[in-house]
């Protein structure tokens, strides 16, 4: 098992071990994926979070071995990242791989578990909840200030943004499932309305993340909303035409 454990953490190595050697026994089931399984442990009075990816397929498991870094590698090494750029993200502690001569077996991503007031998938679902709007316009001043950073989340959809009241209508955001992200010199307006897209489709939404975006960017809001609403509808598209499809071969309920 090849293991990296936060410098902050090193003193707790034994302990942190102990968890991922027990993990398929031990813990609390918090996320029970069809790909991945979060769970819940205790580390000396500190609650942390686990997340064990599920093994490759036959390909995968050759590719993660030799030529790509693992999915809970690049969690934690992104997580630093966002870090060390001042970006919201709960606090890396460790990721171990299962390796095999020839293949990635399994791999663990280990961090603090932070508790949010809600997600960005909940302010999409409950349009009467307290001060919508100033916290969809704080986000996407979050969502600028990761792009004047050249950071381009590919993940960046709804469930994956932890969202925390931390004063008079003041909000701060923390991004998770960070294996997925690229990083630019610089990002022109389509990439970031592109980065944007897979949000939400909600005009209303769409209509106050481009005012937002706009003032903040340096360009005009009809500049703005002309690409979200083609690149938020295009994405929703495509979300729509692979359920159907997954629909008809059978790989999901109707």
């Amino acid at each position: 098992m090849n293991k990296v454990i936060h410098p902050n953490f090193q003193n707790q190595s034994e302990e942190i071990t102990a968890i991922i050697e027990n993990f398929t026994t031990q813990g609390t089931l918090f996320i029970d994926g069809k790909r991945n399984k979060i769970k819940l442990f205790e580390l000396n009075n500190f609650t942390v979070n686990v997340k064990s990816f599920k093994v490759p397929n036959l390909i995968n498991k050759l590719v993660y071995r030799f030529v790509r870094k693992s999915k809970a590698r690049r969690s934690y090494e992104f997580a630093n990242m966002l870090l060390q750029q001042g970006i919201g993200t709960p606090q890396p502690i460790a990721y171990f791989e299962n390796k095999g001569i020839l293949s990635l077996k399994d791999s663990y991503y280990m961090s603090e578990q932070l508790e949010a007031d809600l997600t960005f998938r909940q302010l999409i679902e409950i349009p009467d909840y307290p001060e919508h709007e100033i916290i969809l316009r704080q986000f996407t001043q979050f969502t600028h200030k990761l792009h004047e950073k050249g950071i381009a989340f590919l993940d960046h959809t709804p469930g994956n943004t932890l969202v925390r009241k931390v004063g008079e209508k003041q909000y701060e955001f923390y991004l998770v499932d960070l294996n997925r992200m690229q990083f630019h010199t610089q990002m022109n307006l389509e990439q970031r309305v592109i980065n944007m897209a897979k949000l939400t489709p909600e005009v209303h939404l769409v209509e106050v993340m481009s005012d937002e975006y706009a003032k903040l960017y340096g360009c005009t809001y009809e500049e703005i909303l002309k690409l979200m609403i083609k690149h938020t509808q295009y994405f929703a598209n495509r979300f729509h035409r692979k359920r159907a499809i997954k629909t008809k071969l059978g790989l999901r309920k109707k």
